[in-house]
């Protein structure tokens, strides 16, 4: 592998894989997203990359290799993933029809037009079940045809420090006929404990209810080693704002204990529609975090109606920061456009903690084999 580490993130949101990478050892190029304010959010971050906006469709390779002056061939690593609504289970629409599950061809496009030593694919693990797996079907061939080997896993982020459940399909492949080697989990029973809610958002500035802290400083030290590493030496609080909800959920939300849900609310306070659900259904939503616990899938939307986002005592939902927290964005990384576009940003991303792993991984199976490579040699010679 080229001593000097590239790489390129496709659809690359606010840029959490690709922050991961960076923190792996890579130098970011470029990225592309058709969403804007994602977009500001990436080029404020990653000042030392060209930010191309629009759609993929419109962008060619020679355009992300023109600002570095690499050619063909010589990028290291193309990141991205293409987005996943098309693939989510939450879509029961979901299906190859939906124009959004075609988003992996340009990918492979931009495959052929770079042609990069590795490729990291990643999206929902309801893309191995679309159309009888049709996709990862074309994904994997489409990458076989061009030269490359891949292989896929369902990684958990929990178990590389993140204090979430989260389930991600990665790809990963190369066309150095190089083994590939996976990340070691690093936590789970036999390593190290989970990281808490507490661990990830327990030193942070309490809120009222549609209080706004942002750029405030932090009330204390860090505690623990996850709070160490995301805080670094930022001296602020960004994107620190509670959303500000009305009367009736403030009722709703003082009746549910950590670990609780829309089950302890009283039924004559359950909105209409949920006082005739099944006690079976909808067991996120209302839900407040444990301190002790792990956060759930962190959404696009951290509202009360889509699932477990109600702060562990604070009667309120958690801010972007806190989102950003769990998803193991450092705090120095400030989201840009509306709260609304915040939270979708931090909300699609891939937990950059997550990312710099599957980076390490890509580092590790070129070093490997380069070592193997040299002791055959020498047992040739």
């Amino acid at each position: 592998m080229n001593k000097n580490l590239t790489a390129i993130d496709l659809f690359c949101g606010a840029g959490g894989l690709s922050e991961g990478f960076r923190q792996a050892g890579f130098k970011i190029l470029a990225g592309n997203d058709i969403f804007e304010a994602a977009g500001r959010t990436f080029a404020l971050t990653h000042p030392e990359a060209t930010f191309f906006p629009g759609s993929i469709y419109d962008l060619r390779g020679a355009e992300l290799l023109a600002p570095s002056g690499l050619k063909k061939g010589e990028l290291t690593c193309l990141v991205g993933g293409p987005p996943c609504q098309a693939f989510s289970v939450y879509n029961h629409q979901r299906g190859m029809h939906d124009a959004r599950s075609h988003l992996f061809r340009e990918y492979l496009r931009i495959v052929d037009e770079i042609e990069p030593e590795w490729i990291v694919m990643e999206n929902v693990t309801g893309i191995l079940s679309l159309a009888g797996g049709a996709a990862v079907d074309e994904i994997l061939l489409g990458f076989k045809q061009r030269g490359y080997h891949v292989e896929y896993r369902v990684l958990r982020a929990e178990e590389y420090g993140v204090p979430q459940e989260r389930r991600r399909v990665v790809f990963i492949g190369n066309r150095c006929k190089k083994p590939i080697l996976w990340p070691t989990r690093s936590h789970g029973e036999g390593l190290k404990e989970f990281t808490t809610i507490r661990d990830a958002i327990g030193d942070l500035p309490p809120l009222e209810n549609g209080q706004d802290v942002s750029n405030a400083n932090y009330l204390t030290a860090p505690s623990g080693d996850y709070q160490r590493l995301i805080r670094g030496n930022s001296k602020v609080v960004l994107n620190h704002a509670a959303p500000k909800l009305g009367a009736i959920n403030l009722e709703r939300m003082r009746h549910i204990p950590q670990g609780g849900s829309w089950r302890d609310i009283p039924h004559e306070l359950l909105p209409a529609g949920m006082q005739r659900a099944k006690r079976s259904d909808h067991t996120k939503r209302y839900g407040r975090m444990a301190w002790n616990g792990l956060s759930s899938t962190v959404l696009t939307k951290c509202d009360l109606h889509w699932g477990a986002f109600i702060h562990p005592e604070q009667e309120r939902t958690i801010t972007v920061r806190e989102a950003a927290r769990i998803q193991s964005f450092p705090d120095w990384f400030e989201f840009l456009g509306s709260r609304t576009e915040q939270y979708i940003q931090v909300g699609n991303a891939v937990p950059p903690l997550l990312g710099r792993h599957i980076g390490k991984a890509v580092i590790n199976s070129s070093i490997n084999s380069v070592e193997k490579d040299m002791v055959q040699s020498e047992v040739a010679a």
